[in-house]
């Protein structure tokens, strides 16, 4: 399914969601830079047509440019990816704002909470690049990137508060594999994306513990129920949870073993430490770990009720352990659904 007008695409970043981001838009019908932040990366990309690093076995298609030079991606870029951890987005744009066109749509596919500033991805891009918040848009849902790098059908949210906007990104993205759905609840979609890498590390604890599916669809619904909360307190709608952006993705990362946060908290549910549970992980965090910090303090902040949250931030930031964890939650005083 091609695009009527092909569409100047850059991904900053070079991960596995980030170069499945640009398959997809090349598959669409758009030109797309591909930025990596190793130059050696770039090279081997452009001349494999495969991201070894992140995206074996892959090929990339011929409308894909991989490049290590920022400037060059941006230039002539209608849409922007900002394809980078939340905790890295700020440093990056600060680099990136400067080469970027004033009438570039910005889109995020980052999912967390700035540490210290409680920010979400479309806070720090307005904040940094002075982008109206009607150019800024987000990406999220149940998007394992391998399967949809395989071409197994799938849908996502773009989320802007211009709905114009949201249709030129979603045209820019369809194709025969990846169904995007427009939305105006950037807060919804953004909250539901960053609480979900909590959840999801819980669900691996438990499942690390040997517990069953009782305890992951238990962690699943009352997480669901924690990401609403926070949700409505900071404006969102809590409908957007009920959709791909909120419960499509939260089931997607917590019951699969593509997902990174899954498989880390599963390393924590048979006691490895957070060292040990990175080599689980190719030697990376999983966002969670983080989120869980800046998501519970924001929380706390908003006086809103998130006791799997505080759970997970116990267990990675406290010492304490999933064992003592599951006997505090299952103590938790009784309450109405």
């Amino acid at each position: 399914m091609a695009v009527a007008q092909v569409v100047n695409v850059a991904v900053m970043g070079a991960g596995s969601w980030g170069t499945t981001l640009a398959k997809v838009f090349a598959d669409a019908g758009n030109m797309v830079q591909l930025w990596a932040r190793r130059d050696e990366l770039a090279k081997t990309m452009q001349e494999s047509r495969e991201n070894p690093d992140y995206l074996p076995g892959i090929a990339l298609p011929d409308g894909v440019f991989a490049t290590s030079d920022a400037e060059a991606a941006l230039q002539a870029a209608d849409i922007a990816i900002f394809a980078v951890p939340s905790q890295t987005m700020r440093q990056n744009l600060e680099v990136w704002a400067p080469l970027l066109r004033t009438d570039t749509t910005l889109l995020s596919i980052s999912k967390g909470i700035e540490t210290g500033t409680y920010m979400r991805m479309s806070e720090i891009i307005a904040e940094v690049t002075g982008a109206e918040e009607n150019r800024i848009a987000v990406l999220s849902g149940p998007n394992l990137s391998r399967e949809i790098a395989e071409e197994q059908p799938a849908a996502t949210v773009i989320a802007c508060s211009d709905i114009n906007r949201a249709k030129l990104v979603q045209a820019a993205c369809a194709t025969s594999y990846l169904r995007p759905y427009t939305n105006t609840d950037v807060v919804g979609c953004e909250i539901g994306g960053a609480t979900k890498n909590v959840i999801a590390l819980a669900c691996g604890m438990a499942s690390g513990q040997g517990l069953g599916e009782n305890t992951l669809a238990t962690l699943i619904t009352r997480g669901l129920a924690e990401s609403t909360r926070l949700g409505q307190e900071l404006g969102a709608d809590a409908r957007t949870f009920a959709g791909l952006a909120g419960m499509g993705d939260l089931v997607a990362t917590c019951s699969s073993p593509l997902s990174r946060n899954r498989t880390f908290g599963s390393a924590l549910g048979k006691g490895a430490t957070i060292e040990e549970a990175k080599a689980a992980t190719k030697g990376q965090v999983a966002e969670g770990v983080i989120s869980s910090r800046s998501i519970y303090q924001l929380a706390e902040r908003h006086g809103v009720d998130m006791p799997l949250t505080q759970a997970v931030f116990a267990v990675c930031h406290q010492g304490v352990t999933v064992e003592e964890t599951i006997a505090a939650l299952m103590g938790r005083s009784k309450k109405s659904e």
